[in-house]
């Protein structure tokens, strides 16, 4: 299910709506503010990105500012799908949704598994450890990963997550670009990273993600390669962005 190419699409459809493809390099802004992902660099890696040239609104902008009324703020939600395939053995099976700003700020999570969100990353350090150095989860009250996680799926299917365009603090994120991130650790220090540039405005926007692959032997775990089955975990990531529109 999942491939080492993606194709970009630009889909366009009547009057005002449209489909605008758009990929960042998914190797940009991964490195915490705060702290650096524990595994060591990886021994091989597979990538396919480019990088986006745009940057929104600053982060923390205010409908109270003189350059943004209370009717610029956009409305609409953000949805995340992807093909997620269950593996079995153990160290695999988590995965993390979350969004930063074109700078590599951290925003908020969509979703992260239960068990890493819970402290399972400091028994294991290599679970999700982008999202979990991005997210500063070891700092958190408990109360915000109660509300971010979730239990993994107990069987293959298709995953959908929402993003009401809420930063951490609970505030409308202004009108730009954004990148969305789906991190899925495919077996201890092997991952893979998807990330995707989403426009938040007053048109719908959809975007499919390329993905990076890592793999990186371990004492516990050999390097994967790019015919082990773990690759798919996670596939088909597509990010859309869908306004709300009053009547």
């Amino acid at each position: 299910m999942i491939a080492l190419r993606r194709n970009y699409r630009f889909i366009s459809a009547a009057v005002l709506v449209s489909f605008v493809i758009s990929l960042c390099a998914c190797t940009s802004g991964v490195q915490s503010e705060t702290a650096s992902p524990p595994s060591t660099p990886p021994t091989q890696t597979e990538s396919r990105s480019a990088t986006p040239d745009a940057t929104p609104l600053p982060i923390g902008q205010t409908v109270n500012d003189d350059t943004l009324s209370t009717s610029d703020m956009p409305s609409g939600e953000v949805v995340v799908t992807f093909n997620y395939e269950r593996q079995s053995g153990s160290a695999s099976n988590q995965y993390a949704i979350w969004v930063e700003d074109m700078d590599g700020k951290y925003i908020n999570t969509l979703f992260a598994t239960k068990w890493t969100a819970d402290g399972g990353f400091k028994s294991r350090p290599d679970s999700i450890a982008i999202w979990v150095a991005k997210s500063d989860i070891a700092a958190m009250p408990d109360y915000y990963a109660d509300a971010i996680s979730g239990a993994t799926p107990r069987a293959s299917g298709s995953q959908s997550y929402a993003w009401n365009l809420k930063d951490i603090n609970g505030d409308t994120v202004p009108p730009g670009e954004y990148k969305v991130f789906v991190e899925g650790t495919l077996r201890w220090k092997n991952y893979v990273l998807y990330c995707g540039v989403i426009t938040i405005g007053d048109i719908t926007v959809a975007v499919e993600s390329d993905a990076e692959f890592v793999y990186e032997a371990s004492d516990k775990q050999s390097a994967l390669t790019s015919g082990s089955p773990e690759n798919a975990m996670i596939g088909a990531v597509t990010v859309v962005f869908t306004p709300f529109i009053e009547n």
